[in-house]
């Protein structure tokens, strides 16, 4: 269970960013967020280290890990969860997992439909209510199911006419990290895995490979 003065590093590489924040008991001390398209797996750790030092922490002074798994990026995402992992392992302390979906909806009033952005013209989309979350799917960015949009709901994220989400998720990341943290039983939470919606678009060829003759 986090205390007030417990520390808990986020991070986020699901899009086209590095997305960091430091909270320390309810308060974000530090956060940044940095366009990039490429290059995520060179700049994450040393991003963590500036905001650690920037705060006047290192990374024995943190209590927990939080990072985002998506749906996004597929390379994205697994350079945030194996850094995530590896650091948790390292330094004996919980990382809690946290979707773009979680963000999203952050305080946000029930119904709502949370979207993130898919190739081909497309989204990511879940409902959220207050008894819980339906099944996220991949729909047209333009004609989204009239289930998933029962009257009264929201629509946040990047659907056309959607309420945009945080500019830097990893602030959102960490609080709810935070809360899951206070409910959970110690040792209980599962270790993040990436969150994917739709097969990699790189996949193995369909022909056997040559036989080789020695």
């Amino acid at each position: 269970m986090p205390s007030d003065d417990s520390l808990i590093l986020s991070f986020d590489t699901s899009a086209a960013h590095c997305a960091a924040a430091l909270l320390c008991g309810d308060r974000i001390l530090v956060h940044r967020r940095e366009e990039m398209a490429r290059g995520q797996a060179e700049r994450l750790v040393p991003l963590l280290e500036e905001l650690l030092a920037e705060a006047g922490h290192g990374w024995a002074d943190l209590s927990a890990l939080a990072v985002g798994v998506g749906p996004g990026n597929f390379t994205g995402i697994r350079i945030s969860v194996a850094l995530a992992r590896g650091l948790a392992l390292g330094l004996g302390v919980p990382v809690i997992g946290v979707t773009g979906f979680e963000v999203l909806s952050e305080g946000a009033p029930r119904p709502v439909l949370a979207t993130l952005p898919a190739p081909r013209g497309q989204v990511y989309a879940q409902l959220v209510t207050d008894s819980g979350s339906g099944t996220p799917q991949l729909c047209p960015a333009d004609s989204l199911p009239d289930e998933m949009m029962p009257p009264g709901t929201g629509l946040l994220g990047s659907a056309p006419g959607a309420t945009p989400g945080p500019e830097n998720p990893a602030p959102a990341i960490a609080r709810i990290a935070a809360a899951r943290l206070e409910e959970a039983a110690p040792g209980a939470l599962p270790a993040p895995a990436p969150f994917y919606l739709r097969p990699a678009d790189a996949a193995p060829p369909r022909d056997a490979p040559p036989r080789i003759v020695p």
